[in-house]
């Protein structure tokens, strides 16, 4: 089936983002984790990768326009000719310019009832992302909110994480309640800027069922949104790394969405590890759990050990200072991602470290043993021994996913920077992975006595 790009979300508070630049042509071959296209809003401008293989059909959106979060912008077919049939209709072009009208007067509609302030979105955290699970609210309507407060914890089938207000204000409105399925884009809270005389809240099933067919007229010759969610799961399996099933008893990595929808309908996840079934599940896997023969009666197991969560704040101002010190005395740029390589080594680590930014990884080759900043990368074929996941300037504040199969520096916020260690016990020892943090977030604070 054809795969829908959409306009993600890069902030909270935001509603549209602007289409800088199409990486790829109508009917190019495309892969998943290739940039395809640039977009900019207020606060960032990003690549974004393709999510599936294929080839790239009839753009919805062209360079300059503002498109809404959540509207498709183009398509991936499966097929060549495919896409080339797209293409002949290439200019939905009007779609993107036309919604915000359409969007418009549903507004005014639903406007009667509600305060006037900020919507407040259900994000995007990935692009085959079509819907999200607010699992609880953090602040009651008619609450003050501070534009770097937590408001919301939200889950996909892939993450679960804490979401900032965006901007500072009352709660004047809750439009969704916990446990909701929640499509992107859908306003889901307001933030007025006086205290509301009379905050509203209510369930995302509660509103007004016109807003529906106002994100659907963008794709106007494309599937309904029943038809979309369809294809979600095998999204989201190509991009998932083959990993062997841990020995009995072993931690079983799944999204949080699978391992809730599992514990409450009574599944044990386990039992696909023990059937050979590659790590990490999603919801389309307990379909495949569901037709496993029955178990035969086991031994009960040992509890497992708990995995390591560590947490450190740092000023983000001496990384950057020591970026700006480097391109003053080089007169070139210093590579960020190699700097923190070198900066996560030490005399408790050694071996490969792989640096994600924006779903690019690039893996250095031990950089401890290279001058700061200067490690090569390593073979292709290379297994990092620490994984750090550059999220800095992103909305996210915290962030637990789970280990790896290597232990994960996540680095978020903007200043002070949040330092999470996630790794199994079996990866580090607690006084190590102990001494891994505290020492990256000494060098990171000061990265000059690093060279000393």
């Amino acid at each position: 089936m054809p795969h829908e790009v959409i306009m993600p979300a890069l902030g909270m508070a935001q509603q549209s983002g602007q289409l800088v630049a199409w990486l790829k042509a109508p009917g190019d071959a495309v892969k998943a984790g290739e940039p395809l296209m640039e977009v900019e809003t207020d606060k960032a401008t990003m690549e974004v990768e393709a999510q599936a293989d294929g080839y790239l059909g009839g753009l919805r959106a062209k360079a300059g326009d503002d498109v809404p979060v959540g509207s498709v912008v183009a398509v991936i077919a499966e097929t060549k000719e495919a896409a080339e049939a797209e293409a002949g209709g290439e200019v939905a072009q009007d779609a993107p310019a036309d919604e915000p009208a359409s969007g418009s007067d549903t507004e005014t509609a639903n406007d009667d009832a509600l305060p006037e302030g900020a919507e407040v979105i259900m994000p995007a955290l990935g692009m085959a992302q079509e819907t999200g699970q607010i699992t609880t609210w953090l602040k009651e309507p008619g609450d003050a909110v501070g534009a770097d407060d937590i408001l919301f914890e939200v889950e996909t089938d892939k993450s679960a994480v804490e979401v900032p207000a965006g901007v500072s204000g009352y709660l004047a409105a809750i439009l969704a309640d916990p446990g909701e399925e929640v499509p992107v884009g859908a306003p889901i809270a307001i933030i007025s800027a006086e205290a509301p005389a009379n905050p509203v809240r209510r369930s995302h099933a509660q509103k007004p069922v016109a807003p529906e067919p106002a994100k659907a007229e963008a794709p106007a010759n494309k599937a309904t949104p029943e038809k979309e969610t369809t294809p979600k799961p095998a999204a989201a399996r190509p991009s998932a790394k083959p990993a062997a099933a841990p020995a009995p008893g072993g931690r079983i990595l799944a999204s949080p969405k699978a391992k809730r929808l599992a514990r409450e309908q009574g599944l044990d996840l386990a039992r696909l590890a023990e059937a050979g079934i590659a790590q990490p599940y999603h919801v389309s896997d307990l379909e495949t759990l569901r037709t496993l023969p029955a178990p035969q009666a086991a031994a009960a197991t040992a509890p497992t050990a708990q995995a390591l969560h560590l947490s450190a704040e740092v000023s983000a101002k001496g990384f950057a200072a020591f970026c700006d010190w480097i391109e003053a005395e080089t007169g070139q740029a210093p590579d960020p991602g190699a700097l923190l390589a070198g900066l996560a080594t030490g005399a408790t680590f050694a071996g490969p470290v792989a640096v994600s930014r924006h779903g690019r990884s690039r893996c250095f080759a031990d950089p401890g043993r290279h001058p700061l900043g200067q490690a090569p990368e390593a073979e292709e074929d290379a297994t990092p021994a620490l994984l750090i996941r550059d999220l800095r300037g992103s909305a996210l504040q915290r962030i637990s996913l789970g280990a790896e199969a290597q232990p994960v520096l996540t680095l978020t916020g903007s200043d002070p920077l949040t330092l999470t260690l996630e790794a199994d016990p079996g990866q580090l020892a607690p006084e190590t992975a102990l001494d891994l943090i505290t020492g990256f977030a000494a060098r990171l604070a000061e990265p000059l006595r690093h060279l000393l």
